[in-house]
């Protein structure tokens, strides 16, 4: 029984694996010209991946773009003076409301509790990003 079996899987293994050769003969290899070739009509038609990205290739936009320099520029000019512009950096619901938050202490507090903390050693030195010991 056990002999059966044997001859039965390596009857499998050589059709498989004759299998296989049979197909990778039946594709003639490409030269070097053709993917060359091929290459640059893709490059040509925008279906490369961009080099370290990984993403998917991005179409070219279809046409230009809609406004001049000029019109967009005129626009941020406008948005700045009515305050509509997100600060710079902070586009996050929660720097937004800190910064239009009134603050609690004035300068002077604020410069005496540091100059505190500076005499009993408390500050983090600078780049340091841990207490000095």
């Amino acid at each position: 029984m056990a002999s059966k079996f044997i001859a039965l899987a390596a009857l499998a293994t050589v059709a498989t694996m004759a299998w296989q050769s049979a197909s990778a003969q039946a594709s003639s290899p490409v030269s070097r010209e053709q993917r060359k070739a091929e290459t640059a009509a893709a490059n040509k038609a925008g279906k490369l991946t961009p080099a370290g990205e990984g993403a998917a290739p991005m179409a070219a936009p279809a046409s230009g773009p809609t406004k001049t320099r000029e019109e967009r520029k005129a626009e941020t000019t406008a948005a700045a003076k009515a305050h509509q512009l997100a600060p710079a950096g902070a586009t996050q619901k929660a720097d937004v409301a800190d910064a239009a938050r009134a603050p609690t202490k004035t300068r002077e507090q604020r410069k005496a509790e540091t100059m505190e903390a500076k005499k009993k050693g408390e500050l983090v030195p600078a780049g340091e990003g841990g207490a000095r010991k």
